[in-house]
């Protein structure tokens, strides 16, 4: 199952390539395919490293908040098959 967890923005560069936060983690995705103009402190969904849209901020402070109350109660190896799921999403309709 593919979890798509608001991630904040925290910069953004010339080449169309947003930085963001995802809880605690930093990563590069691209905006290209976002309709809507994205600016730093904007919380978006991203999915195989295309943000897909923004998110309200106080949703997504709520779904960060059950996110790391599932955390809490899994242990470190249940967290660790989580993340790697995540990472190995496919993407739909690939083959």
């Amino acid at each position: 199952m593919c979890l798509s967890i608001p991630s904040k923005v925290v910069a953004i560069d010339e080449e169309n390539v947003a930085t963001v936060d995802t809880m605690g983690v930093t990563r590069q995705v691209s905006l290209d395919l976002m309709s809507d103009p994205v600016a730093i402190g904007d919380y978006v969904l991203i999915h195989v490293g295309y943000a897909m849209n923004k998110i309200d901020e106080e949703d997504a402070l709520e779904s960060l908040k059950v996110y790391r109350e599932i955390l809490e109660i899994m242990d470190e190896e249940e967290r660790q098959r989580t993340v790697e799921a995540d990472d190995n999403c496919p993407q739909r309709g690939a083959p």
